[in-house]
């Protein structure tokens, strides 16, 4: 009976390639390439343990290969999905696998992008390619030329300028023509939805900004009117309790002594727009919804600008509470990573937002759930007018 070798031909201190492996003269040796992946690879015998590993594989185990090697890929993960073991099991399978729960030895549930794939000519012999999710701020698609640093690179909120600001034009313009026709009640939604479109608009400009690393400025802004702005953009929209009484209900509990806060009104709107939505989308199905918007002074929180940087009191809080169920325990702690979402439609992206403009405006944003009550929490600690960095000294924030 023919004995049929593995693809590689040692344990990894031999597949890891050195210095005489080196012929520059030629094509890189095939081991060396393995070892140059950012992506985790590890090569599974047919009884599923390791046979070999990568630098990137230890590195993202956080173990060395001498302890690696021998081990069953069921030691050393556990996947929340089970269809995944059930492929591996099947040894000739492919398998693609975005944002999957993983949890590596006693490390922390963590998403990970996976794929599986037999190696051909060696049955049962697969390759397991782990990495984690990285976050998309640009894409560069490699145009050289331009004057300025990172010039000729044409990045995501360019592309994204590029296919909403068109459309965003000729809503606005359709809502100038309803203008002068519709009754003079009927302006307040038409005034709504030209403020919006401009509003938008001017938020995809600061996303093209973020390419550049440039911030808008912090100026005085009233918390509460930025909350009812929110408000009256979820009510026009039908997201909110309307005339006839359907919907959640959003009650204010708002502190009238607060000071004004520092902050960009658009970005605060955008934000408190966001956590809105999201607590009634939280209440959907739910008997009496309830959606409580409020205001507060909350001593003790205050964050560092940098090292050796003074630090930032963060006294302001505004909470949007909802009675929905929550969101599931796996993901509470993934939640303001982009792509992770509980919605069945969602996209992931809406408190990642919430949190990148959060963070430009000094202040931070927190979830947190009273399962004894019922209640969601999504907390917002801003810093009072005048108390903040400038945005343009360069200095780092925590």
């Amino acid at each position: 009976m023919a004995v049929i070798s593995p693809p590689f031909d040692g344990p990894h201190d031999r597949d890891r390639p050195n210095d005489r492996d080196r012929d520059e003269s030629g094509p890189p040796d095939p081991r060396r390439v393995i070892a140059s992946l950012p992506q985790a690879l590890f090569l599974l015998a047919p009884d599923l343990s390791v046979t070999s590993v990568n630098p990137a594989g230890e590195q993202l185990v956080g173990q060395g290969a001498s302890r690696l090697i021998g081990r069953s890929v069921h030691d050393l993960f556990a996947f929340e999905e089970a269809v995944i073991l059930e492929r591996l099991g099947e040894r000739e399978a492919h398998l693609v696998a975005r944002g999957s729960l993983v949890r590596i030895l006693d490390q922390p549930a963590r998403a990970i992008d996976l794929m599986t794939a037999p190696v051909l000519h060696f049955p049962g012999w697969q390759i397991l390619v782990l990495q984690e999710p990285v976050g998309v701020e640009a894409l560069t698609l490699g145009m050289a030329g331009g004057d300025e640093p990172g010039g000729g690179v044409l990045r995501a909120p360019e592309v994204l300028a590029h296919e909403i600001k068109n459309p965003l034009a000729g809503i606005r313009g359709a809502a100038q023509l309803l203008d002068r026709r519709v009754s003079e009640g009927d302006r307040a939604l038409t005034g709504l939805i030209t403020t919006e479109v401009d509003r938008v608009a001017k938020l995809i400009d600061q996303m093209q900004s973020l390419s550049r690393r440039s911030l808008e400025p912090a100026v005085d802004c009233n918390l509460h009117e930025a909350s009812r702005h929110a408000h009256a953009i979820l009510v026009a929209g039908r997201g909110g309790r309307d005339a006839k009484g359907e919907g959640p209900i959003i009650e204010e509990e708002f502190d009238p002594s607060l000071p004004p806060i520092s902050a960009n009104h658009d970005s605060l709107v955008q934000v408190l727009l966001n956590l809105m939505t999201n607590a009634r989308d939280a209440c959907e199905g739910v008997e009496s919804p309830r959606i409580i918007v409020r205001t507060r002074f909350a001593s003790g929180i205050q964050v560092h600008s940098g090292p050796g940087g003074a630090p930032l009191r963060l006294p302001i809080e505004l909470r949007v509470t909802d009675n929905g169920p929550g969101v599931p325990a796996p993901l509470r702690d993934h939640i303001f990573e982009p792509f992770v979402s509980s919605k069945k439609s969602g996209q992931g992206l809406g408190l990642a937002l919430v949190q990148k403009l959060v963070r430009e405006m000094n202040g931070r944003v927190t979830y947190d759930r009273d399962e004894v009550r019922g209640l969601t929490h999504f907390r917002l600690h801003l810093p009072v007018a005048g108390s903040a960095p400038s945005r343009n000294s360069g200095t780092k924030r925590a």
